[in-house]
Formats: C-alpha cells, structure tokens, sequence
C-alpha cells in the first residue's frame, strides 16, 4: 500500500468516511446518475410534452440551465471553504443559522429519501414489465424492486468508489443510447429538421408554469458534488468543476435530446404521439427505424439507468444521516461507519430500511388497485418524487440566501458578482421557479383539480422543516455547546 493510501485511510478513520477517493469525473457520474439522463429524455420529457401540450419543452432545460449556473456561482464558492457530508445542511447553518440548517437537514432527509425510495416504483414497473414482455413470465413491480433495493443496500456499505465505478458503467451507456436516439431522430425526421421546439414562443405560453416545474425534477441531484466533499480529491476545485460540468452536461443534453425527440415525431405530431405512448415513445421509435434489438438494450438501459438514480440518492442520504448524527442533531449512532470502507454503513442501513417499509406499504395498498399495472407509476413514484422535488427546489431557494449571508462575513476575496448579483438572481428565479411548483403541484402528481394530496405531500416536506427549526431552537438553549458544532462539524467549545 503507498504511502498516499494509507494517509487517506488514516484520514478517512479519524472523520469516519474515507477520503481522498472521487475525483472530478466520479463526481460529474455520481451527479448526473442521480438525474438520471434516460429516464429523463424517454420518461420526464415526454411525459411534459403530454401533460402540458407546451411544444418548446426542450428549451425549457436552456432556460433552467442559465439559472442553476447562477445558483451554482456562489454554491461552488462557498465548497471552497465548507467540507461537510450535510452539504446543504451545512451551508445553511454557517449562512443563515444553526436553527434554520436544522430545518433544511430535515427537509433535506425528506426529500432525498422521497427522490430514492418513490424511483422504486417506476424501476419495478420497468423490470417487471420487461421479464413480462420478453420472458412470458408474470412478475409483480415490488419483487423486481425488492431485487434492486437488495443490490443497492449492499453497495451502499461498501466502499464509494466501488458504486462510483458501477454508476459511471451506467451513466455513460445510458448517454451512448439516447445519442443512438438522437442520430437515428435526426436520420429520420419525418417534417425535416426544424428549430419550433426552441424557439420562446413556444415554450412562453399559459402553460409554461407547469413545463418548467415538470423540467426541473430532470436536474434533481445535481447539486450532490458537495455531500462528498469528505470523501473528494481536491475538494477546494473538485467540487465546483464537477457542479458546472454536470449542470452545463445536463441542460445542454437534455435541450438537444428533447430537441430530437420532437424532429423523430415531427413538431406537429409530438404531443399527440407523446399522450399516445408516454414513456415508450423512445422505445416504439427505435423499434420502427432501428431494429427490436437496438430497442430492447434501450429498454435494459432503461432500468439501468434507474438503478443509478437509486444507488446516487441512497449514498446521498447515507451521507446526510451520518452527518447530523456526528453532530449529535439525531442518534449519534447514525454516525457509525464500516472500519474497513469507511462507508457510513448506519446512515444505509437505516434508510434501506426506511424504503423496504415504503415498498412493503405500496405493494400491499396496490393489492387490487383498479389502476392495474401502472400503478406503483402513477402512485408510489409520481407522488413520491414530485414530493422530493418541492423540497430540493425549496432548499435550493434557501442555499441561494445563505450564500449571500455567508459571504457577508466571508467575502474577502470574492467579487460582488460572486457574493450577492449571481446567489440573488438565483433565489429569485428558482424562487419564481418553486411558486410554479407549489401552484401547479396537483397537475404533477396527476390529481383532477384541488386534492387533499396537493397539500399533504407537500406538508410532507414542510413540517419536518418547522420541527427541524424548533428542534435548533431547544438544542441552543438547553445544549449550546451541541448547538455551537452544528453545520461545523462537531460540538465546539
């Protein structure tokens, strides 16, 4: 073992998780993994098309590109000085106040583990319906997707870069796939190729509300870079190049597939075909023009890359637990760490078993459902990950304020673009961005009209964040010294 190695293991066993183990491009995969680039452009883009008939759905991902670059400004500043697991947690503690970093922790394990544990829904309707389709063989949703909740428990133990290594596998072939897509939809293009889809006029319509809440779920996870900020080479840089890299990846990606998508179908014909086939649309277009077999690995990809997304937003809820439990915010036994691959093994396990609870419930409530097979889609996962969401999109808007808050102590050095302009404009415009969420919300988890669902699971993400502030409030006057650590690390004299 080199000398460089056995440095990192001694610093990965005095802070509890390894260190000195993702570089750049670990990071760029972890993060884009967890937004999950296929189930995007064949899922989450033509799902917009159809809900909201809005065609300029692929510059939607322009737009919100410009403005999670701003938000990423100050975000990528302040990883230079702030080196925590909690991330967020974090950065709102040192930016806003220890109470509030409490509440956004809080709101953060809600919506990290809704993003992870409602993806089961979709991956077991995926899975099952394929061994159904191709093998002849009946499997209901909940047992392909208590095999894959098997596979990323185990990898949630062991060491990071193993499901670092695993995911890039994943990532780079779901890309492989949707560029296969992309050239076969230009080939094609049944209207020749042509700019509708981006030009503003059709995306700035009545429904470009619900569009942009739609698009946003699509970036989900790309601010993960700074959770391994431990366990990251270099992290002063890393983490600020592998945060631009993946919100530039991600939108000019998802623009130029969307962009694609509506050149395969044709501008006129792609919210029809869109409403016709839902997330099959993809797979129906490289059936016809590219061979079952091209379709078939598509499909395979498919659930791959779901799995993805499931194992990047498990180890980031790993992370956040073993966090607050090192500061003592929850059990310090949620600190505890594997001694031989220093993965936050306690923070895993708990929220394995958070999601087999949640698989349990959901498949035993689905017994019957009149919604046949689509149901753990149109339940489990629709409302589970549009309740992660509201939240992420919610934290956001508060890392944009505790930029400027931070960096009202901490800004020598730093340019008033940096400080206040870039973190302000981000808070408005996802601000802005959360409104439409919020007013849209029932349309996103597909209720006719007001529901008691449209609140309750955003109440879901709230409450636990009002608590978490109330929860900071009792820590600073009955345990300041506990009070003092948190968001730093550790109790602090």
């Amino acid at each position: 073992m080199s000398q460089e190695q056995t440095l990192a293991q001694q610093q990965g066993s005095e802070s509890g998780l390894g260190k000195r183990t993702l570089g750049v491009p670990a990071l760029v995969f972890m993060i884009i993994a967890a937004s999950a680039p296929l189930t995007v452009v064949a899922g989450g883009t033509t799902s917009n098309f159809a809900v909201t008939e809005v065609l300029g759905i692929p510059l939607s991902f322009i737009v919100l590109g410009v403005c999670l670059a701003l938000f990423a400004v100050g975000y990528a500043a302040m990883s230079a000085h702030i080196r925590n697991a909690g991330a967020f947690y974090a950065y709102i503690s040192q930016g806003l106040g220890r109470a509030a970093g409490v509440g956004s922790a809080w709101v953060a394990l809600v919506a990290y583990n809704a993003m992870q544990v409602g993806i089961y829904g979709l991956f077991g309707f995926a899975s099952a319906s394929f061994i159904g389709s191709k093998l002849g063989i009946e499997v209901p949703w909940w047992a392909t997707a208590l095999a894959g909740f098997l596979v990323v428990g185990w990898l949630g133990i062991n060491k990071v870069d193993l499901s670092a290594k695993v995911i890039a596998v994943l990532v780079g072939l779901e890309f492989l796939a949707v560029l296969i897509f992309d050239i076969i939809a230009l080939a094609v293009a049944p209207e020749g190729i042509s700019g509708a889809s981006m030009a503003p006029s059709n995306l700035f319509t009545a429904g470009v509300g619900a569009a942009l809440a739609f698009s946003i779920a699509g970036f989900m996870g790309f601010e993960s870079a700074a959770i391994y900020s431990e366990e990251a080479k270099d992290p002063k840089r890393s983490i600020a190049r592998a945060t631009y890299i993946a919100v530039a990846v991600i939108s000019l990606f998802y623009a130029f597939s969307g962009w694609a998508t509506t050149i395969a179908t044709g501008p006129s014909q792609i919210v029809a075909k869109s409403q016709e086939f839902g997330p099959d649309l993809i797979f129906v277009f490289l059936n016809e023009h590219g061979g079952m077999l091209l379709a078939d690995v598509t499909q395979i990809l498919f659930i791959t890359s779901l799995f993805a997304a499931l194992m990047a937003f498990h180890n980031a809820v790993a992370r956040y637990a073993f966090s607050l439990g090192r500061e003592g915010v929850l059990p310090r036994s949620l600190a505890r760490v594997n001694p031989r691959t220093f993965a936050p093994v306690a923070g895993s396990l708990a929220q394995s078993a958070l999601a087999l609870v949640m698989l349990i419930i959901f498949a035993v409530a689905g017994t019957g459902s009149e919604l046949g097979a689509l149901y753990p889609v149109l339940t489990f996962f629709t409302w589970l990950t549009n309740t992660g969401a509201f939240g992420l999109v919610l934290l956001l808007v508060l890392i944009s304020a505790a930029v400027i808050g931070y960096f009202r102590k901490h800004g020598t050095g730093y340019s008033l673009w940096t400080r206040l302009i870039a973190p302000a404009l981000a808070m408005l415009s996802l601000g802005v961005v959360f409104v439409l969420i919020v007013v849209n919300f029932n349309v996103l988890i597909g209720a006719e009209g007001a529901s008691a669902l449209s609140w309750l699971l955003p109440a879901l993400v709230v409450v636990p964040g009002i608590a978490g502030v109330a929860w900071g409030l009792y820590l600073k006057s009955a345990r300041p010294s506990l009070y003092a650590g948190i968001g730093y690390g550790g109790e602090q004299d």
